[in-house]
């Protein structure tokens, strides 16, 4: 069975800063702080032993790549970080804004990340956009399915090309979202968006990339 991944009960080691970029995928709608993927993220790297802060979420319910980065001028966050991730593009798809505004914005954002993480393109990680369209939400709308995941496969293959133009780590998240995204304890009661549960098994996935991203060298 997943489990959230929970806080080690020892004091909270604040060496390493933490930068999480996103949209509700990152500030968790609908659960709990501690249920936030990068919040479960900041505390597997802490059990493992690698002393990171609480992450500094810029993210908020709706967000597009270009709100997001409008956001980021009026947060004015610190330029150094030891890690950055970024998650945002469902809402560029929702809206329909087309893939060539994704890729370019998105691109625009990836250079940011890195300058948050002082120019070290290794420490910084992308997410794949999950799949919504296999929600209760999206039958409920009368969503087309098919045309959800042919769009958001186009978003994220734009996404994972300006990752490996510039050496980032891309963690599909998709396939699980896919997988397990229609199971109730994976979503909130809106039928949309992710659960902690679901969250859990995003980390899973991130976990070993993060751990290896700051890892001594």
């Amino acid at each position: 069975m997943t489990e959230t991944f929970l806080a080690p009960p020892i004091g909270k080691p604040t060496e390493l800063r933490y930068l999480a970029l996103g949209d509700s995928y990152t500030i968790g709608e609908g659960v709990p702080e501690s249920g936030r993927w990068p919040m479960q993220l900041a505390n597997a790297l802490r059990a493992d032993g690698i002393p990171v802060a609480d992450p500094k979420i810029i993210a908020q319910t709706g967000w597009t790549t270009g709100e997001l980065d409008a956001a980021i001028d009026a947060a004015h966050p610190l330029a150094e970080y030891d890690l950055v991730s970024l998650l945002i593009g469902v809402n560029n798809q929702y809206r329909g804004l087309g893939v060539d505004e994704y890729r370019a914005q998105f691109s625009a954002l990836l250079e940011r990340a890195i300058g948050f993480a002082q120019g070290r393109r290794e420490r910084v990680l992308v997410l794949s956009i999950p799949d919504w369209g296999v929600t209760p939400f999206a039958k409920r709308e009368l969503r087309s399915a098919a045309r959800i995941a042919s769009e958001i496969d186009a978003c994220n293959r734009a996404a994972q090309e300006a990752c490996v133009q510039r050496g980032i780590v891309f963690i599909d998240i998709t396939a699980v979202s896919r997988a397990r995204g229609a199971e109730p304890r994976m979503l909130v009661e809106d039928g949309l968006h992710p659960s902690s549960t679901m969250y859990a098994e995003w980390t899973r996935l991130a976990l070993p990339w993060a751990r290896t991203l700051l890892a001594p060298r």
